[in-house]
């Protein structure tokens, strides 16, 4: 079977949790060292982190030529969060030309913070995509935006013609051949009340509680030890479940006393704070080498 360009969607096809690891250092240096990570995936951390356009496409291309992966991709799958909030459709509207920034530097997907609407998620959606790729469109999403020139410098990253990446940069699993891997963060009260909907809205991958601002919303200033609190315990089932139902991939934290709990569970999004933790849940579902 021919890979995907992400490795992402190579993994959960076999049903294979996946774990990443962060950055903020968008150069060429850092993106050459990072191409060998054990990681499957790499979050940009361009929430908090600089919005250095220059940077992350030096980084990318630092990715590429450092490649490809022990498992044979081009790069590790590169997912950026980002700087904006979903808490309405025109805030996702006025700054979706982020989106086509980050897109246009060869990005593998995006996550979409504080989703607290269907319309801010459907617009999320459609400023990922093309124009031309109707899957979704209609009822349930509007027609994409995403303009001539983001394929050039991401052709390149990905490995691929232009005309292919025109084809392939649309999201997974909605597009089958799709290549890029959307996901939402429910991470304070309105965004957790909405849930049962913006989850379900097509074109999504992935579903994350938010444990950060989560905390923060019930009044907690340092960060969260494990075993989590039982307050937001509870909001990460009710979160997973609803996921679940919209047959939406769990992203979540693991540590060495849950990982595999968690992988039981179902848990596909890993952030696991020490690759030995990683290491312990790949060898859990038999994952063949190279990792």
């Amino acid at each position: 079977m021919k890979k995907k360009i992400n490795k992402i969607i190579d993994l959960l096809k076999k049903n294979q949790p996946v774990y990443y690891i962060s950055t903020s250092d968008f150069t060429y240096k850092n993106g050459k060292k990072l191409s060998k990570t054990w990681a499957d995936f790499i979050r940009l951390d361009t929430e908090h982190s600089s919005s250095n356009w220059d940077g992350i496409a030096e980084f990318m291309k630092g990715l590429k030529d450092g490649g490809p992966t022990k498992s044979g991709h081009q790069s590790p799958a590169v997912i950026a969060e980002l700087p904006f909030k979903g808490i309405n459709k025109q805030n996702v509207i006025s700054n979706s030309w982020i989106i086509h920034h980050l897109l246009a530097k060869g990005v593998h997907g995006l996550i979409l913070c504080h989703a607290n609407s269907v319309d801010a998620v459907r617009e999320f959606v459609a400023a990922c995509r093309y124009p031309f790729n109707k899957l979704g469109v209609g009822k349930k999403l509007p027609i994409g935006n995403r303009g001539h020139g983001g394929q050039i410098l991401g052709s390149k990253i990905w490995g691929i013609s232009e005309s292919e990446y025109l084809k392939k940069a649309d999201p997974w699993p909605l597009n089958p051949d799709g290549e890029l891997i959307l996901g939402i963060k429910l991470e304070n009260k309105v965004a957790i009340n909405n849930a049962n909907n913006t989850t379900r809205v097509p074109g999504l991958c992935v579903g994350d509680y938010g444990l950060g601002d989560i905390s923060f919303s019930l009044g907690y200033r340092k960060p969260i030890k494990f075993p989590l609190p039982k307050k937001i315990e509870r909001i990460r089932e009710k979160v997973w479940k609803i996921c679940e139902k919209s047959k939406l991939n769990f992203w979540g934290q693991v540590t060495d006393e849950s990982v595999i709990k968690l992988i039981k569970r179902g848990i596909k999004f890993c952030r696991a704070y020490d690759k030995k933790i990683a290491f312990k849940g790949m060898k859990f579902t038999k994952r063949p080498k190279p990792w």
